[in-house]
């Protein structure tokens, strides 16, 4: 079984290692720093052989150069942003397949937040690497792209396995639960979980990974109705 590890860095954002005992291999998941990254893996005695980034922005790559000097790690990413990331060894786009061991993660492209952003899903073990795409009762903002490809990747998301784990990379999840509810103050569901979110963060704990079940009970873009909708929310959340 894949093992995954939450490494909080900078102000809110998570760096995901995740590694396969079977095989020793160790992968990190949008490195915004290197040395907590690697003394992280080096704690458990796992050397960092991958990087894979989802998107091209410094908090999510910042780290690449000097984890690939320290490891000789190859660096995976997205093929319409190599531009932008200038450490990339190989290009991925809409289903490509990486590899941890044995396990197969599909690439899937997934734009808005940036113009060529990707998730990584291993189908077999149930887990979701979306970056910025994604948050736990949110989604990212659309710096480079539209509501209409947001609108489509939440669909997407939406309709893969309940039991699906969802590894996002910030830990914005109580502002986004507030503002949720005050979008939708009936939903049951989603006042349990922000109430549960509020005891979690007082205690300082995280509050990701999350589920698909979970989003499609209580993110309010995910349950959108129609682009249109998706938008004015967005919009909305943009200016709280």
């Amino acid at each position: 079984m894949l093992e995954v590890v939450r490494i909080p860095v900078l102000n809110d954002n998570y760096v995901w290692l995740l590694h396969d005992p079977a095989s020793g291999e160790t992968v990190a998941i949008d490195p915004a720093v290197a040395d907590p990254v690697l003394e992280a893996a080096a704690a458990r005695g796992w050397t960092i052989g991958q990087i894979w980034n989802t998107h091209w922005h410094g908090d999510h790559v910042g780290g690449n150069l000097a984890i690939k000097a320290a490891t000789g790690c190859i660096i995976t990413g997205p093929a319409a942003e190599a531009e932008k990331i200038g450490t990339l060894d190989r290009t991925v786009d809409e289903g490509n397949t990486v590899r941890i061991g044995d396990h197969g993660a599909t690439v899937m492209a997934v734009p808005a937040h940036t113009a060529g952003h990707v998730a990584y899903h291993l189908a077999n073990d149930r887990i979701l690497f979306v970056g910025d795409t994604l948050f736990a009762m949110g989604c990212g903002r659309l710096f480079e792209g539209t509501a209409a490809q947001m609108f489509a990747n939440m669909a997407r998301f939406a309709a893969l396995p309940d039991e699906t784990t969802v590894y996002c990379a910030h830990e914005y999840t109580l502002s986004n639960g507030r503002f949720a509810l005050g979008v939708e103050p009936d939903n049951d569901a989603l006042a349990q979980r922000v109430a549960a979110v509020e005891v979690a963060r007082a205690r300082g704990e995280a509050t990701v990974p999350t589920s698909i079940r979970l989003e499609r009970a209580t993110n309010i873009f995910m349950r959108a109705d129609s682009v249109a909708q998706l938008a004015e929310r967005r919009a909305a959340k943009d200016a709280a």
